[in-house]
């Protein structure tokens, strides 16, 4: 049954690339007709048919037509066959740097009975996939592509296509053991089979081909003739592009279900229990990036061993999760990362990877955007990011012209202090009056609060908008009025710090020359795939206060910064976290009622009213 299923997916993937390339030759023989329509009435003047005034002027309209129809059709196939098809970026793996792999993968493909990937790359997500890296575009025919002459004067050209590349998704090399990466393999590697084929590889490289040239004549133009002619290409590529999409749809589903089918014999067992693993990796992966990467990255900083990270992270999940509890005794087995030479130097090109594709940034390490060990995450990236978040906190009140509320406990030097913004919350602070009620809004306010008032000693600093953004109008419906006006004020704070930082150029100067692969994509799109939308207010301020906190525990409690591998930057105290704090923030920020926060400081030692040390 499993011969005849791969057999019926590889026939439908077949018949449908058939059709793709009927497409391709209808094209053809539509840009030829009025040629051939020319051809025949200038073959008439000589053999003096076809003659009369008719005629004559049959020929005048046809054969410029005629041509104009073919420079069409010329350009239109340049830019199809010379548009360079969109690249997945990733890592390359070369034979050298990984022979085990290269090994496994062939042997597996030898069990499949196809042929071999022509090479390995990893990317940073959890997916793995074949990519054809084979378009003209990219340069002369490689050695696999040649042809065989028969006779002596007769040429019987066979074109063989190189065998695509496969695309490993680089938290599988260390979440996995080595016997569960070639289960999920093994579907992949079969795709290798259909891919072999004439008509599905030339179905392939025309629908890739006709893809490319939409999006190089969607590009912006200046030039208004080009933009013209672009258009024009553009239009037929999308005619052809739309009356092929169902077909090579299809054809991409055959394909599949003839390699599935073909992937059922090779540890189909151990197959079910690695796609757990897959799923597991991807929760781990996900919380990975967005938790504990994406504060260094906007701080400049990459983590080099994210993958290392997925491990610790998944661990950390298993003895948490009662559901996962069978997972921790898998680590006594070989990780697929044993396949690789280095896997500290490959994990750390994923990394660097990562975080150009999902935030952004250059391709190698400089003063602002420089690499992080997980030992040095607390000191460098947290402990720093609370500081700084705190001191962009107290700038904003100082604008606003906050003063410390009178009182024994006031510090006497002017020096920041946690007291202050709680003060500030909940109306107490020397500013004006207390707002009455203190309860939610229905819609923030945003009051005539200017620059710093006297006796401060702060300057009023640049001018801050007097109210909250339209688009924050919902998202800060539910807070105070105070807090609806700082968070409105720390938003604008901090795009005006984004929009003055000066952004690096995402490729080294020297990328393109060093690596070919670096220009398979434009650095210019980055991030390709963007983790998170732009913060909110409401998150904003909810960070800041957070970090002002977390500055007061440490510099009066002795605290420390800490790392969860799930949650990201964390507070301990006496060496234990403290995950309590959110709520006594949001209750803070929504309702202005500080006791629930000063109980919670009071509890665990935090002097509120001393001194704190900013970035």
């Amino acid at each position: 049954m499993t011969g005849m299923g791969v057999e019926a997916g590889a026939q439908a993937a077949r018949s449908r690339a058939l059709v793709v390339l009927r497409i391709r030759s209808r094209a053809l023989a539509v840009a030829l007709l009025p040629a051939a329509a020319a051809v025949i009435l200038l073959a008439g003047i000589p053999t003096g048919h076809l003659a009369g005034p008719g005629w004559d002027a049959a020929r005048w309209v046809l054969t410029p037509l005629a041509l104009l129809v073919l420079l069409a059709a010329a350009a239109i196939a340049l830019v199809v066959a010379r548009a360079r098809p969109a690249m997945s970026p990733t890592v390359a793996i070369a034979e050298e740097a990984a022979p085990d792999l290269y090994r496994m993968v062939r042997d597996l493909a030898d069990r499949l009975d196809v042929p071999a990937p022509s090479a390995i790359a990893l990317t940073p997500d959890c997916d793995s996939w074949l990519e054809d890296r084979t378009h003209r575009a990219h340069g002369p025919p490689p050695a696999e592509e040649h042809e065989d002459i028969a006779g002596a004067g007769r040429h019987a050209h066979r074109r063989h296509p190189v065998a695509p590349v496969l695309v490993i998704g680089s938290p599988f090399l260390w979440w996995m053991r080595v016997g569960e990466l070639r289960a999920v393999l093994a579907p992949v590697v079969a795709g290798t089979g259909p891919s072999a084929h004439p008509d599905i590889a030339a179905a392939r490289r025309f629908v890739r081909g006709l893809d490319a040239a939409v999006a190089v004549t969607s590009a912006p133009r200046r030039d208004p003739v080009s933009r013209l002619v672009l258009a024009g290409v553009g239009w037929v590529a999308r005619v052809l592009l739309r009356g092929c999409r169902v077909h090579a749809a299809e054809m991409e589903r055959g394909v599949a279900a003839a390699a599935a089918e073909r992937a059922q014999a090779v540890d189909y067992g151990l197959r079910i229990v690695a796609q757990e693993q897959v799923g597991l990796a991807y929760a781990g992966w996900d919380r990975l990036l967005t938790r504990v990467a994406l504060p260094a990255w906007r701080m400049g900083r990459w983590p080099s061993r994210l993958d290392a990270g997925v491990v610790a992270a998944l661990t950390e999940l298993s003895r948490r999760d009662r559901l996962a509890e069978g997972f921790a005794s898998r680590l006594g087995e070989r990780p697929a990362c044993d396949l690789l030479e280095e896997p500290g130097a490959v994990d750390e090109a994923a990394s660097l990877l990562a975080a150009r594709l999902f935030h952004g940034g250059p391709a190698g390490a400089g003063p602002d955007w420089s690499p992080v060990d997980w030992s040095e995450y607390p000191e460098e990236v947290v402990d720093r990011k609370w500081r700084v978040d705190a001191a962009r906190l107290h700038r904003v009140l100082d604008a606003l012209g906050v003063r410390p509320a009178p009182g024994p406990t006031t510090s006497g030097t002017g020096a920041p202090t946690l007291a202050r913004v709680l003060d500030h919350l909940t109306g107490l602070s020397a500013d004006g009056p207390a707002v009455p009620g203190g309860g939610r809004t229905a819609r923030a306010s945003g009051g005539p609060v200017t620059g710093a008032g006297p006796g401060t000693g702060a300057s009023p600093g640049p001018a801050l908008p007097a109210a909250a953004p339209a688009d924050d109008d919902e998202d800060l419906s539910g807070t105070t009025p105070r807090s609806a006006a700082l968070a409105a004020r720390l938003s604008a704070e901090l795009s005006r710090e984004e929009t003055a930082a000066p952004r690096p150029s995402p490729t080294a100067p020297d990328a393109t020359a060093a690596d070919p692969a670096a220009a398979l994509w434009d650095d210019r799109t980055l991030p390709l795939f963007p983790l998170q939308p732009p913060r909110t207010a409401r998150d904003l301020l909810a960070d800041h206060l957070t970090a002002m906190v977390c500055c007061a525990a440490m510099d009066t409690a002795g605290a420390t910064p800490g790392l969860d591998w799930l949650d990201g930057p964390t507070l301990l105290v006496d060496g234990a976290r403290t995950p309590d704090l959110a709520p006594k923030v949001l209750a803070l920020i929504e309702d202005g009622d500080a006791t629930p926060l000063r109980t919670w400081l009071a509890d665990l030692g935090i002097r509120p009213e001393k001194p704190v040390r900013l970035a």
